[in-house]
């Protein structure tokens, strides 16, 4: 295992690097400088990093569910999304501080998917509360979610609401796209992204329908093809820009919930899942996976503090 044999890997080849057996693994972000993959799981009330050199993987708790994490310009400070609000953390010294943004409506929404754009903001959804107080699911549905951005003066523009589960923050590499899921109505849509101002507009489908589970997390690589997690679908669908499937990627998990490209020429996927909602002959379910592709994926975008 490590990074020689990650990058050993024949193309296509999944593997699992940390059986982590999380609840509901989220949140995957590649520090380049570290050449380490953060992630969460949500149920536990837990930050992982797994170290791409080592093999090493440590963990975090946190007094709430943790559900998105972002590199901000501080090397040494992660953004982090709890299920409440958000918090600005250093892994080296586990210091925590308030970010100041809190969520409107906890507990009875929290927060879900969140990303960092091109020019700095951090955005997140939100969806109703399915995690109770000690960690066990509960039941989502309605739609109760908000898509927010969030920029570095702490001002927060709300840009949708009514959604089932909120997920999906990918922009295309000519900025001139924005991507965005509601795993619950099993639709990804796609909106135009003005690069100057972070606004979007002109929401429409994009990909929808598709039988192979619901939408989760996404990453996009530097072809501006879409890698969608398929919760309940043992797979990633690699979407083209046009909404057409170019590929499936079969799982050796039920539950894909979000990605993240890495490695020192970013062609390693980092794939992580749930093992949540799932059976016993599911022995994978909760891993960190690693998959290597042929194109690279884009650097990570951080927030402006």
């Amino acid at each position: 295992m490590g990074s020689i044999a990650i990058g050993g890997l024949p193309i296509g080849k999944v593997h699992c690097v940390a059986p982590a057996g999380d609840r509901c693994g989220e949140g995957a972000v590649w520090h380049p400088s570290e050449k380490a993959v953060y992630w969460t799981d949500i149920n536990r009330f837990l930050i992982h990093r797994y170290d791409e050199e080592t093999d090493a993987v440590n963990s975090w708790f946190f007094d709430e569910p943790v559900v998105a994490l972002a590199l901000t310009e501080r090397d040494d400070t992660l953004l982090v999304a709890l299920a409440s609000r958000l918090i600005l953390w250093e892994p080296q010294t586990d210091v925590r501080r308030d970010h100041g943004f809190t969520l409107n409506g906890w507990p009875k929404v929290r927060l879900n998917d969140g990303r960092a754009d091109p020019l700095g903001n951090f955005w997140v959804g939100s969806m109703r509360n399915n995690v109770n107080p000690d960690g066990s699911p509960g039941a989502a549905g309605g739609t109760d979610g908000v898509l927010y951005r969030i920029d570095s003066a702490n001002t927060h523009t709300v840009f949708r609401r009514d959604l089932g589960i909120a997920n999906t923050l990918c922009w295309s590499p000519d900025l001139t796209r924005f991507y965005h899921a509601d795993t619950l109505a099993n639709t990804i849509c796609v909106w135009d992204y003005d690069a100057k101002t972070g606004a979007i507009s002109n929401e429409r489908p994009f990909f929808a329908g598709f039988e192979r589970g619901y939408p989760d997390g996404s990453a996009i690589d530097s072809e501006g093809y879409l890698w969608n997690c398929r919760f309940g679908g043992q797979c990633i669908v690699r979407i083209a820009p046009d909404g057409t499937i170019d590929r499936i990627i079969e799982m050796p998990a039920q539950n894909i919930t979000t990605a993240v490209f890495g490695g020192n020429d970013l062609k390693t996927l980092y794939a992580t899942s749930a093992g949540a909602e799932t059976h016993a002959g599911d022995r994978l379910a909760g891993s960190l996976f690693a998959l290597r592709t042929q194109t690279p994926g884009l650097a990570p975008y951080r927030v402006r503090l």
